[in-house]
């Protein structure tokens, strides 16, 4: 029997998780010395290299003195809590990641508070001491502190702390003394992690992830709580409301440093993947076929916010996508629940719109953004937060923590933009040379809050939030006041035009782009919406007059990211996704249309 060790690493976005796990990588010699690798190993997808942000969980394996380290990478941001519940389900103790400035950032309070509830034992890695103005014993005791808050056991209480940077790759016991490399977290997590317990009898894997193959089909991944499972046995599989199906393993890996190693039999306390079980979900318990037993299923929490997906039906539809229809669509959403388990599809009365329930604007970008990559076309319409009824009929919604870190200037700005949208604040206390303010605040206040504050802060500020609970409702909060400037008609916009109406607002198109009746082109400086045309040219004569031919002078567009269009659209608009364009248009193109039903948006 080998010795094995399973280990989750918990970290706050941009704290250096990942590249912690490149040194890891890097010390157990798993590459060859002729072998080119980049940075960031695990972030293997370009939507997390372009943010730096872990979005799917990943396991890699070292080994070290003989005994097999089992690494699984959980996402930092409380929109991905549904990957990092099922991981922590695979592991003995967690790696605790924090910037030795920054400290302890919500999210990771997120993570950390799920990892103390499973029981799991935690290490303590302060990174980044080589920053300037760093404050590592501060944040030792804030860290501390925050376990005690977080209801841990004295022997969770009793954690070993490493420091380093993983960036110089280095770990040691005292941050003002630096190693020569990271053997000493590794010493650590043997010494500290208990070993994988070998527990005999019929075999038990519960299903907490899964991988696609186009040549196998689904692969389910899982942790082998009790017993060994064989390649060709024939098993059985537990599903929702006792359901028991019968199954047979066609093949098993384990994970052996990046990629997945093939095996005969896997023991007790591994991580591993079976091919061959076609029609399973996440938390179903692989068992024995003689008398099967289920493990607990595994609960994630609820969505928060819901959006409406449909077809795209602009006149500027099929021009860019290769996947148009309402098939591909439907087909696209509900492929992505098989994987993405916080993520909840429903088809409404139309058969071209199905509502889409998430965690929050990140969930739902990420989703969207990868299915443009993949060359879908579709809308979406205003982000919903989810109420719920106590049994007195009240109102609830959802409530979220807010941590503003910002520059002390602007410290009020910020007060009074969270304070307008029923922000509550909590605590201010100053951080360095930053304050640091924490707020309750409705998830609704959060929508398009963070480009308000950015703009008043010149950039500097550091928005964290996390979800906290179901609460009252806290009253109605004003939404964006500026109208929209709409294109009456559809044909290029013209430099001549866009420099008379400039007075009227600011655009998002520039002079040459093409537009269509309906869209939303510009934001009005008055509350109303108007319509504007963009295509006259300027009449040419052969006469000059004096005075008039000035140069065109024309402010640069608005441009959004994705986040930014989904906050920034108001109840009767939709944002257009294509794989090359984003726009915002109304839900009705034509004018008279959009008057008529008017009222069915005011009463929203």
């Amino acid at each position: 029997m080998q010795s094995i060790r399973n280990i989750a690493i918990i970290a706050h976005v941009d704290h250096g998780k990942t590249t912690l796990v490149d040194k890891i990588i890097h010390a157990s010699k798993i590459f060859r010395e002729n072998q080119e690798f980049g940075d960031l190993i695990l972030d293997n997808n370009d939507l997390e290299r372009e943010r730096g942000i872990t979005i799917v969980s990943k396991n890699v394996s070292v080994r070290y003195k003989d005994v097999k380290i089992n690494i699984i990478d959980t996402p930092g941001h409380s929109d991905f809590g549904g990957e990092v519940e099922r991981v922590l389900k695979m592991a003995d103790g967690v790696c605790l990641l924090v910037d030795a400035f920054e400290g302890a950032m919500p999210q990771t309070r997120f993570v950390l508070g799920k990892a103390l509830q499973l029981g799991l034992k935690p290490i303590l890695v302060i990174n980044k001491v080589d920053k300037e103005n760093c404050r590592p014993e501060e944040v030792h005791e804030e860290v501390f502190d925050l376990m005690f808050n977080l209801g841990a056991t004295e022997e969770q209480l009793d954690f070993p702390t490493v420091y380093g940077s993983s960036k110089q790759g280095w770990m040691g016991p005292d941050w003002q003394k630096p190693t020569n490399d990271i053997t000493y977290l590794l010493d650590t997590i043997l010494e500290t992690i208990p070993s994988a317990p070998a527990v005999e009898g019929t075999p038990q894997m519960q299903i907490t992830s899964l991988d696609y193959s186009a040549f196998v089909g689904r692969i389910a991944i899982g942790r082998v709580v009790r017993g060994t499972l064989k390649e060709g046995a024939n098993m059985a599989l537990a599903k929702v409301g006792d359901v028991i199906k019968k199954v047979k393993i066609k093949e098993l890996q384990t994970f052996e440093g990046l990629g997945r190693q093939k095996v005969a039999e896997v023991q007790c306390g591994d991580i591993c993947a079976v091919t061959g079980l076609d029609d399973f979900e996440i938390g179903d318990t692989l068992t024995d076929a003689e008398n099967p037993e289920a493990i607990s299923r595994i609960a994630v929490d609820e969505p928060t916010m819901s959006m409406l997906f449909t077809i795209n039906n602009s006149p500027f539809f099929g021009k860019e996508g290769k996947f148009v229809t309402s098939r591909h669509l439907r087909d696209r959403l509900y492929k992505e629940t098989e994987k993405n388990l916080a993520l909840r599809v429903e088809n409404t009365d139309s058969e071209d719109r199905f509502l889409v329930f998430g965690r929050g604007i990140l969930h739902l970008s990420v989703l969207i953004e990868t299915m443009r990559r993949e060359g879908y076309e579709l809308q979406v319409g205003q982000p919903q937060v989810l109420y719920k009824f106590d049994e007195n009929g009240n109102r609830l919604e959802p409530v979220e923590t807010l941590v503003v870190d910002v520059p002390e200037e602007t410290a009020g700005k910020v007060i009074e933009l969270a304070t307008q949208r029923k922000g509550e604040l909590l605590i201010m206390e100053p951080k360095g040379d930053l304050q640091h303010l924490e707020f309750e605040i409705p998830s609704r206040g959060l929508i398009g809050l963070r480009s308000n504050v950015l703009t008043a802060t010149y950039g500097e500020a550091v928005m964290t939030h996390r979800f906290k609970s179901f609460e009252p409702y806290k009253g109605a909060i004003p939404e964006r006041i500026n109208g929209s400037l709409i294109s009456m008609n559809s044909g290029s916009a013209t430099a001549y035009s866009i420099d008379k109406l400039q007075d009227r607002g600011v655009f998002f198109i520039e002079p040459g782009e093409e537009v269509y009746t309906g869209q939303v082109i510009g934001e009005h400086n008055r509350q109303n919406d108007i319509v504007v045309n963009v295509q006259t040219a300027k009449q040419l004569t052969n006469m000059r007059a004096s005075g008039s031919d000035t140069n065109v002078r024309i402010a640069p567009k608005i441009s959004f990211s994705l986040e930014e269009s989904m906050e920034y659209i108001q109840k009767d608009e939709y944002l257009e996704v294509t794989p090359k364009s984003m726009r915002i248009r109304k839900i009705y193109l034509d004018e008279n249309e959009r008057k008529r039903n008017q009222h069915k948006f005011e009463m929203v």
